[in-house]
Order: C-alpha cells, then sequence, then structure tokens
C-alpha cells in the first residue's frame, strides 16, 4: 500500500531523465566541467515552495536520486543537483578511469560554493540545501567554513559520512595510518579493491545500500547505459582527505558554530558511515532535528524500500514546512 505521499510518483521511470529536466556542464573557476542536472520549476498546479541544491555521495550520480527529486517537485521545490569533480559525469582526478582521487576536501567545498552562488543568484523562496553520504559531510563542511553566500535556509543530510568505519578505532590512529600511507606511495592508488575495475554490482553491495531491489537494480541499468558514471574504490589521498575534513567537523566549537536549520536522517544500522559520530553531531548542532532508523534501514534511506523511504521523505517535507514559511 503506497502513502499518498508518494503515490503521483508511482508510474515514474527512474531510469529517464525527465523531459523537462536539464543536464549541463559547469565550469568550476579552473576549468574543471561539472556535470549538473537543473529541474526547473514544479508542475502548473502546484504552488511554488522555494529551490533545492542536492549533492550525492562517494561513487554516486545524481540518476540515482531523479525519483525522489520528482517527489520533492511535486510539493513545489525547483531541484538542480550536481555530481563532485571526479566522479559521477565530472571527470576524474585519478591515474585512470575508476579511482576516486581527490588532495583536499577544501576543493570540493570551492567547487559547492561555486555552485551554490550560481544555483541562488535571482531565485524567490526558500533556499535549501541537501547532501547524501559524503554530499552530506560537505554540505556541512561548506556552512562550517562559513563558504556559501547566500547562506541556506535549511539542510538536510542523509546518512551523512561525519566519520567511516571502523569507528572503535581512534580517529588519531586511522588519521596518521593514512597520511602515512599517502606518502609512502603515489597518494592516487587505491586504497581498497582489486585497483582499475569499478565497484561490483552484487549482493554483498546492495546488503550495504538497501533493502530495495528495484531501486538498487536502477544504478546497475544507469552503468551499462552510462558508463562514465562507473567508480571503483577511493585513493590513499581521499583516505587522507576524509581523515583531515571528519577531524576538522568535530573539533572543538566546530559543529557549535552551525546556526542554519538541519535535518538529519540516517540509521543506526549504517555499515558504510559511522552511526556513532552521526548521534554525535545531532547533540552538538545548535538546531537540529532528526529521524534515525534501524535495522529496516541501510546507508541509502532515501533509495530504501517504500515503507522506509516514505516516512523519511515524510519527516524531511514536516521539517521544511515547519521552519521555512517562505
Amino acid at each position: 500500500m503506497h502513502h499518498a505521499a508518494t503515490q503521483i510518483a508511482d508510474n515514474f521511470d527512474r531510469r529517464a531523465i525527465p523531459a523537462d529536466a536539464v543536464e549541463e556542464l559547469w565550469s568550476a573557476e579552473d576549468g574543471h566541467l561539472i556535470r549538473r542536472i537543473n529541474w526547473g520549476d514544479p508542475p502548473a498546479d502546484v504552488a511554488a515552495r522555494g529551490s533545492i541544491l542536492f549533492m550525492a555521495g562517494r561513487g554516486d550520480a545524481y540518476e540515482k536520486y531523479l525519483e525522489t527529486f520528482e517527489h520533492w517537485r511535486l510539493r513545489g521545490w525547483r531541484v538542480v543537483a550536481a555530481d563532485w569533480r571526479g566522479q559521477g559525469g565530472s571527470g576524474r582526478l585519478g591515474r585512470d578511469d575508476t579511482t576516486g582521487h581527490l588532495e583536499d576536501y577544501m576543493d570540493w567545498v570551492r567547487d559547492l560554493s561555486g555552485l551554490w552562488s550560481e544555483f541562488a543568484a535571482g531565485r524567490e523562496g526558500p533556499l535549501v540545501l541537501m547532501g547524501h553520504s559524503m554530499g552530506g559531510h560537505l554540505v556541512l563542511r561548506a556552512v562550517i567554513e562559513k563558504a556559501l553566500a547566500p547562506r541556506p535556509d535549511a539542510m538536510v543530510l542523509s546518512a551523512p559520512m561525519l566519520d567511516v568505519l571502523p569507528e572503535a578505532v581512534p580517529l588519531f590512529i586511522r588519521r596518521g595510518m593514512a597520511h602515512l600511507m599517502a606518502r609512502i606511495a603515489d597518494p592516487r592508488r587505491p586504497a581498497w579493491g582489486s585497483g582499475e575495475s569499478p565497484i561490483a554490482m552484487n549482493k554483498l553491495r546492495q546488503n550495504l545500500l538497501t533493502h530495495d531491489t528495484t531501486r538498487y537494480d536502477d544504478e546497475r541499468y544507469w552503468r551499462e547505459h552510462r558508463p562514465e558514471l562507473k567508480l571503483g574504490p577511493g585513493s590513499w589521498g581521499w583516505v587522507r582527505a576524509t581523515m583531515d575534513s571528519i577531524r576538522r567537523i568535530h573539533a572543538p566549537g566546530v559543529p557549535e558554530s552551525v546556526d542554519i536549520p538541519v535535518f538529519v536522517v540516517a540509521t543506526d544500522d549504517d555499515k558504510l558511515v559511522g552511526p556513532a559520530a552521526t548521534r554525535r553531531m545531532v547533540e552538538r548542532l545548535p538546531d537540529v532535528e532528526a529521524l534515525i532508523f534501524g535495522k529496516e534501514a541501510r546507508h541509502e534511506v532515501l533509495r530504501e524500500e517504500d515503507g522506509v523511504r516514505d516516512r523519511a521523505l515524510a519527516a524531511i517535507d514536516d521539517f521544511l514546512e515547519r521552519r521555512l514559511k517562505g
């Protein structure tokens, strides 16, 4: 039984770019081309609410969230999304086509800053910044660094990567190890997996991401039809940059400095990002609400089975409705 919340999208084709969405390349300050999708106005019979910029996770691409963008569009939101530099349709920074490399998260923060200021220019209504997983980390980091002008009116973090596993090993040890590994040889080399092969689309990986097999298979479809989306392991440079950024966002006084309303949707059963770090962050952010699932939800909460996904979307909608009287 579908909730009314997602009824209109039941016949939505998750494996096609909607006719009224525009895919384009946006040039960052240094000329690097970043892939963006701009999904213009909501349907004519829906009152306009404002605009959402959505940033996906590591190894992600915006195609995986088309159905969720449609949900927000039918609630009056204009939706824009982009792939991070070095992944999805935004090129590569490593030595090969599959390793996800980056030197410093501030490179991504600068890209987001440029994307955001262009996105925000001349728009009416509230502006919402959302990020999933690594995207959630970076959305938070950009706000912490005061890198976004104008400021978002609200933020939504989906299963944000606020730490990586194993959380039981102290961060300074994991960070020291990452710095060492990035220093002793080429930091662009893969940190795990079988080198120059993309992540395998198998049941093992699905068990980390979602209980919903058909939604999981959507990603397989997009990879087959758009091979440029395939990404493999992160590089040791990426691991080092990640550890540095995790230390930065949890530093004393840093989460407490975020003065924007934040909604966090996550799961305690996350096997990809650190659930304990998410709970700590929720305790420290001054203006935050959270919906944290248990075993019923895996990492990709917005691509879960309808029961979980509907609850997550309803909670986000409710938060935006109450906090943004645009």
